[in-house]
C-alpha cells in the first residue's frame, strides 16, 4: 500500500492504553504573557486553542497569569470566556526570571493537576517549557502548529514541523500535565466573550534563595518582528539580485511612513544565498506570519512557504510564471516582471507621501 508521510506517522504512533475511564475532570491551562502592562497577541492565540481542546475533551479551560499590580490586565483576560483565570501576583514577577517563574507554575501545576499546560512558542516560553516538564516528570512538545483531539482515547494530538520543515509529526503523550508551546500565528485570536471568567487569586511561595538574577537596566535591541507586520513585502528566488531587494525595502520604508507597520521577508532560498538574514524568513522553518497584506515577488510557492503566510487576509503575488503555486493562492496575480511593477509602486507611494 503507497501511504502519505502523514498516514505512516499516524499508524506507527504508539496507541497505549484507553484513557477514557481513567481521565478525572481536570482543565486545560493557558500561561498568559504580557509587555509592559499589554497583553500580548500569541495568548489570544491559546485562548483560542484551549477554548477547542478543552470542549472536545470535556474539561474546563483556564489562564495562568503571573506579574505585579495585574488586576487591570487578569479583568482584560477574564472577557474571552475562560472559565476561570488564575492570577499570581507578587513583586517577584514583575521581570521575567526563568526560576522564579517555573517554580511558582510548578506549583500551580502540583496544585490543580491541569491536564495540558499551552505555552507560547516565545522566548518565555522556550525557557519555561522544558524546565516545567521536566519537574512534572512529564513531557513537552514544543513548537506545535495544529492540535486536535483523539476521541477514542481522549488525548491531545499534536502536529509539528521536522526534518527542517519538510515533514509534519504527528505526536501525543501518555503523561500529564502536557506541556505544549504553540507557534505563533497558527490559529485564531480569540475574541471577546459575554460570558466573564472566574478569576482566582492563588497562594505561591517563592524561595529567596530560588531569585538568582536581578535585573538591573534593560536595553532596547532592535529586532525584525515579522509576525507583526502589518504589511510584508517578500521576495524569493526570482529576484535577480541582493541589490534589487534595496527596491522592496525602499518600498516598505514608503509603507512605513504613510502609517502602517511594513517590513521585508523573503522565502528560504533567499537566507541560504546569503542575501538576507535569516528572521526575515518566513515559512515553516522561519516565522509564520498573517499580516494585513503579503506581497510575495518572485515567489513559486512552495509549501513550506506557504504554510508560513497561508493566513495573511490579502496574498498579492507578482510572477512572470503564470502556473505557479503562489499566483494559485493568491486574491490577486500579476503575471509580469517586478521591476516593472515595483519602481511603479515606489514612484505612486513617494506622490502620496
Amino acid at each position: 500500500m503507497n501511504l502519505s508521510c502523514l498516514q505512516w506517522i499516524q499508524q506507527r504512533t504508539y496507541k497505549g492504553k484507553n484513557r477514557k475511564e481513567e481521565r478525572k475532570v481536570g482543565e486545560i491551562l493557558v500561561l498568559a504573557e504580557s509587555k509592559e502592562g499589554s497583553l500580548e497577541k500569541p495568548t489570544l492565540e491559546l485562548i483560542h486553542a484551549a477554548k477547542g481542546i478543552a470542549s472536545d475533551l470535556g474539561v474546563g479551560s483556564a489562564t495562568l497569569l503571573l506579574g505585579n499590580s495585574i488586576t487591570e490586565l487578569s479583568n482584560e483576560i477574564a472577557g474571552y470566556g475562560l472559565d476561570k483565570v488564575y492570577k499570581l501576583e507578587n513583586s517577584l514577577f514583575k521581570d521575567f526570571i526563568g526560576d522564579v517563574w517555573v517554580a511558582a507554575i510548578e506549583q500551580v501545576c502540583k496544585n490543580l493537576n491541569p491536564d495540558a499546560v499551552l505555552i507560547s512558542h516565545s522566548d518565555i516560553g522556550r525557557e519555561i517549557a522544558p524546565r516545567l516538564a521536566y519537574r512534572l516528570n512529564s513531557i513537552a512538545t514544543t513548537d506545535c502548529i495544529s492540535l486536535s483531539v483523539n476521541q477514542d482515547d481522549k488525548t491531545i494530538i499534536k502536529n509539528k514541523p521536522i526534518y527542517g520543515g519538510n515533514a509534519i509529526a504527528v505526536l501525543k503523550s501518555l503523561k500529564q500535565p502536557e506541556i505544549i508551546t504553540l507557534r505563533k500565528n497558527c490559529f485564531p485570536l480569540a475574541e471577546a466573550s459575554s460570558e466573564k471568567s472566574e478569576i482566582v487569586e492563588l497562594p505561591v511561595e517563592i524561595s529567596q534563595d530560588v531569585v538568582k538574577v536581578e535585573i538591573h537596566e534593560r536595553k532596547h535591541v532592535d529586532t525584525v518582528e515579522l509576525d507583526k507586520a502589518e504589511v510584508i513585502i517578500s521576495g524569493g528566488r526570482g529576484i535577480a539580485s541582493d541589490e534589487d531587494f534595496k527596491m522592496l525595502e525602499q518600498l516598505a520604508d514608503l509603507i512605513k511612513k504613510a502609517g502602517a507597520n511594513a517590513m521585508v521577508g523573503c522565502s528560504r532560498p533567499i537566507v541560504d544565498m546569503g542575501w538576507m538574514s535569516s528572521d526575515h524568513q518566513v515559512g515553516l522553518t522561519g516565522t509564520m506570519v498573517a499580516p494585513g497584506i503579503y506581497l510575495a515577488i518572485g515567489i513559486s510557492g512552495a509549501i513550506q512557504h506557504l504554510v508560513g503566510m497561508v493566513r495573511s487576509k490579502k496574498i498579492i503575488a507578482i510572477n512572470t510564471d503564470p502556473g505557479c503555486n503562489m499566483l494559485k493562492v493568491a486574491d490577486y496575480g500579476l503575471v509580469d516582471d517586478y521591476t516593472e511593477i515595483i519602481p511603479h509602486l515606489i514612484k505612486k507611494m513617494e506622490e502620496l507621501s
